[in-house]
C-alpha cells in the first residue's frame, strides 16, 4: 500500500503541484512559457504487470490535455505538452524491480534510450515558435517491442 501511495503521490499529485506552481509563477511574471509533462509509453498502453504505474501515466495524459483545453479557453498563451518515453536507462528500473541485477537485465535486452535522448525531445519542444504547440512526443527505443 505504501508503494502504491508513493507512486500516486509522485506521478500524479507531484505533477499537479509542480504544474500549479509553474503556472502561477509564469502568470505572476507575465511570461509566455511552456509546461512539459514527462509521461511514459505506459500511459499509451498498459504493460503487463504495471497496472497502477500505467494508470498514473494515463492520468498524466488526461491532466495534460485537460490543462491544454483550460489554457485555450482562457486565451492563455502558455503552452503545454507531454513527452512519453519508453525504456530509458535511469535508476527507475532498479527501484521498480527492487533489484540491480534485474535492472541490468532489463537494460541489456536492447539499446534503450538515454537521458540525453529525452533532453533532446524537451529541447525540440521548447524550440518551436510560439504559434506551434507540440502536444505529444512518443519516444521509444527502435528495438522496443511494445
Amino acid at each position: 500500500m505504501e508503494e502504491w501511495r508513493e507512486m500516486l503521490e509522485v506521478n500524479i499529485l507531484g505533477l499537479c503541484i509542480c504544474t500549479r506552481e509553474a503556472l502561477a509563477d509564469m502568470r505572476a511574471r507575465g511570461v509566455t512559457g511552456q509546461i512539459i509533462h514527462i509521461g511514459s509509453m505506459a500511459g499509451q498502453r498498459v504493460p503487463p504487470g504495471a497496472g497502477l504505474y500505467g494508470a498514473t501515466k494515463h492520468a498524466v495524459r488526461a491532466l495534460t490535455e485537460s490543462l491544454r483545453l483550460e489554457l485555450r479557453e482562457a486565451g492563455d498563451p502558455i503552452r503545454i505538452g507531454e513527452i512519453c518515453p519508453g525504456y530509458v536507462e535511469t535508476g527507475f528500473a532498479s527501484h521498480y524491480l527492487k533489484s540491480e541485477e534485474q535492472a541490468r537485465e532489463t537494460y541489456s535486452r536492447f539499446k534503450v534510450l538515454e537521458a540525453a535522448d529525452v533532453a533532446e525531445a524537451v529541447a525540440y519542444m521548447l524550440s518551436c515558435p510560439q504559434h506551434v504547440q507540440v502536444h505529444d512526443i512518443l519516444l521509444r527505443p527502435t528495438a522496443q517491442p511494445t
